[in-house]
C-alpha cells in the first residue's frame, strides 16, 4: 500500500470534496463505499482524508452502549468516535483526529459557548447561518493539506437530525467551484419476488435529496448482485444523471474486496475525471497492487478463535474481528471467530471453549460477564491454549492469576467489587475526583517501554511501542511485589503502570492494557494479533505432524479432509 511519500498534496488542485449520503435505510455501506473510493484515489497518488458526520446529540461516542452504535473506536488523540472512522483509518492507512468526526452535540456545544461568550455580538443565534457555518468550517479545517476529503453523512436522508447538515452541504456546494464538489448517493436496490431489481426506493430517495436542494452526481446501488444494464438506465432516467454515473456495489465475500469491485466498475476513474484530476493521477500500471495482493491472499486452512464477551453483536468488537483478519492475511489462514457468552462461562459451561484454537478476552466495562472472562483466562492458561487479553481482558488475567496461583482469595477489580479484600486492579489515581463520564478516561496514544528478551519484545521488535488506551482502572501498585519472581511477568510498563503481561512456558499468553486492535491495518497487522494467529497456526502444525489434519470445515474429520495443510 502507498506510504505517505507515495501520495502528494497539490495546492494548485485545491481541495476536492466528495459528499456521501444514504437513502432508504441505514447500514447500507455508505462508509465502506466512501472508504473504498478513497483507497483507490490514494492508490492513484493523491492525499486523501475523510470526515464522518454523526447527527446525534452526543458530543462523542464515548458514553454509548455498544448495542447502539457498535464499538467505540479510539483515535490517536484520544477521541472516542463512531466505528466508521476505524474503517477509514484501515482503508486509507491514515491516523485521524477528533476533528474528523462531526457530531450535533459537538457543533451545538461550540455554537452555544460562542453565544455565551458574546462572540455573535448580540445577533439572534440560529441554525442558519450559525450552525451551518460551523459545520462548513469543520469540514474545511479537516480537509486542509489534502487533495480529496470524503464526507460521510450518517443516518438516512429525511431524518430530522440530519437536516442542518444537508443544508450546510447545499450551501457548501454553492460556495465552492462546481468542479471541486461531488455528491454521491448510496441507496438500496432490492429484488421483487419475481427476481426483478426494483428502482422505486432509489427514485423516492433521490426525490427526497433533490427536494432539499442537492442533486446527486453519482448513485451507487447496493444490491445482492451487480445492477443490470436496464436497472442502471432506469435509475439514470428517473434520477436525472448519466447512465455511466450509476454504479454497482454488490455483496462481496469480504469488505476489503469492495475497492476491487468499485474499481472494476470505474467509479474511481469517473471521480478523477469529474474533478479534472485524471491527468495528475498515476498511470494505472504504476498504481500499487499491494492492496489487491494482501486482501486476495490464498488461504491454507482455517483456525478457530473464541471471543469471550458480553455483547452478542459483531460490531461491538469490530476492530478485533478486523485485526484477526489482518493477521490471517499475513499468515495465510482464514480466522473463524465465534462468540462465547461470558455469562455462560460464569456458570461453569467451559465446554464451549473445547476444541477452540485460541481465546481472546476483549475490553469492556461493568460486572456482567467478568466471572466468565476470568474463567476463560483460567481455561486458556491451564490448557496451553493461545490467549490474548485486551484492556479488561488484561485485568481479568491479573485477577485470575492472583486468585488461582497466588492464592489471594476474593481478589478482584475494585470496579467489579468495591469490597474485595485484594483489589489487584484499582482505579487510576487521577480518576478519584472525576465525576463526568464522557471523555474522562485515560484515552489515546501512550508509549509503553518493553523489556528486552520477552515475548512482547519479539512481537514489536523494539524496546517500546505506542498504542491507544481507553480505561479507568489499572494494576494496583501495592501488589507489584506479589508478582515478583512469578512466571506471569509484566514485560511492558509506562512509569508505574503495568501495560503488558505474559506467561512463561506457555504457547502464547499475552495481555495488554492498551487496545492494539485500533492500529491494525491490512498489510500491517497488529503485533499481538499476529502473534496469536502465528501461535495458533504453529500449534495446528504440531498437531498435523502428529497425524491430525488442520483446516477442516464443519463436520469434517481428519479422514474425510481431502488435503492436509502445510506452511
Amino acid at each position: 500500500m502507498p506510504t505517505e511519500s507515495d501520495t502528494h498534496y497539490d495546492p494548485e488542485l485545491g481541495n476536492k470534496f466528495i459528499f456521501v449520503t444514504g437513502g432508504v435505510m441505514s447500514g447500507l455501506g455508505k462508509g465502506i463505499t466512501a472508504a473504498s473510493t478513497g483507497r483507490l484515489l490514494k492508490n492513484a497518488g493523491f492525499d486523501v482524508t475523510a470526515v464522518k458526520i454523526d447527527p446525534y446529540l452526543n458530543v462523542d461516542a464515548g458514553t454509548m452502549n455498544p448495542y447502539q452504535h457498535g464499538e467505540v473506536y479510539v483515535l490517536e488523540d484520544g477521541g472516542e468516535v463512531d466505528l466508521d472512522l476505524g474503517n477509514y483509518e484501515r482503508f486509507l492507512d491514515i491516523d485521524m483526529t477528533s476533528d474528523h468526526n462531526i457530531t450535533t452535540g459537538k457543533t451545538y456545544q461550540h455554537v452555544i459557548e460562542k453565544e455565551r461568550a458574546g462572540d455573535y455580538l448580540g445577533k439572534t443565534v440560529q441554525i442558519i447561518p450559525h450552525v451551518t457555518d460551523d459545520i462548513k468550517r469543520r469540514i474545511r479545517e479537516a480537509a486542509e493539506g489534502t487533495d480529496v476529503c470524503l464526507i460521510e453523512v450518517g443516518g438516512t436522508v429525511g431524518d430530522i437530525e440530519g437536516m442542518p447538515y444537508l443544508e450546510a452541504l447545499r450551501q457548501f456546494a454553492h460556495e465552492e467551484p462546481e468542479e471541486n464538489v461531488l455528491f454521491a448517493h448510496v441507496t438500496l436496490v432490492p429484488y421483487s419476488k419475481n427476481g426483478e431489481q426494483k428502482t422505486k426506493p432509489t427514485q423516492h430517495s433521490v426525490k427526497e435529496v433533490r427536494s432539499i436542494g442537492l442533486q446527486p452526481d453519482v448513485i451507487v446501488g447496493r444490491c445482492e448482485d451487480r445492477l443490470d444494464p436496464e436497472t442502471k438506465e432506469k435509475i439514470a432516467l428517473f434520477c436525472d444523471i448519466p447512465t455511466d454515473a450509476v454504479f454497482s456495489n454488490p455483496d462481496v465475500e469480504d469488505v476489503y474486496h469492495v475497492p476491487l469491485m468499485v474499481e472494476e466498475g470505474g467509479l474511481d476513474q469517473y471521480v478523477l475525471e469529474h474533478f479534472g484530476m485524471a491527468e495528475e493521477a498515476l498511470p494505472p500500471a504504476d498504481r500499487t497492487s499491494d492492496w489487491r495482493e494482501t486482501v486476495t491472499t490464498e488461504k491454507e486452512g482455517t483456525v478457530d478463535v473464541a471471543l469471550v464477551g458480553k455483547y452478542d453483536l459483531e460490531d461491538a468488537y469490530m476492530s478485533i474481528h478486523e485485526s484477526l483478519k489482518h493477521a490471517g492475511f499475513e499468515v495465510g489462514v482464514d480466522v473463524d471467530v465465534h462468540w462465547v457468552p461470558a455469562d455462560d462461562l460464569a456458570d461453569g459451561h467451559d465446554g464451549q471453549l473445547e476444541g477452540t484454537d485460541g481465546v481472546i478476552v476483549p475490553g469492556g466495562f461493568g460486572m456482567r460477564g467478568s466471572e466468565g472472562k476470568i474463567e476463560a483466562v483460567r481455561y486458556a492458561r491451564e490448557n496451553d491454549i493461545p490467549f490474548l487479553g485486551l484492556c479488561l481482558g488484561f485485568q481479568m488475567a491479573v485477577v485470575e492469576y492472583a486468585r488461582n496461583v497466588l492464592g489471594l482469595e476474593g481478589a478482584h477489580s475494585a470496579e467489579m467489587d468495591e469490597e474485595t479484600p485484594h483489589p489487584v486492579i484499582d482505579i487510576l489515581p487521577e480518576q478519584y475526583e472525576v465525576e463526568d463520564m464522557g471523555g474522562t478516561m485515560r484515552l489515546g496514544e501512550h508509549t509503553t517501554v518493553i523489556e528486552p528478551e520477552t515475548l512482547a519484545y519479539d512481537l514489536y521488535d523494539d524496546t517500546s511501542c505506542s498504542e491507544r488506551h481507553r480505561h479507568r482502572y489499572e494494576v494496583n501498585p501495592e501488589y507489584f511485589d506479589a508478582f515478583e519472581d512469578e512466571p506471569l511477568t509484566f514485560s511492558g510498563t509506562a512509569g508505574n503502570r503495568m501495560e503488558i503481561l505474559e506467561l512463561e512456558d506457555h504457547p502464547y499468553f499475552l495481555g495488554t492494557q492498551f487496545h492494539p486492535e485500533y492500529t491494525s491495518r491490512p498489510g500491517q497487522p497488529s503485533p499481538p494479533f499476529l502473534g496469536l494467529v502465528e501461535a495458533v497456526t504453529a500449534a495446528e502444525e504440531h498437531d498435523d505432524a502428529d497425524g491430525q489434519s488442520i483446516g477442516k470445515t464443519d463436520g469434517q474429520t481428519a479422514d474425510d479432509t481431502e488435503t492436509e495443510v502445510t506452511h
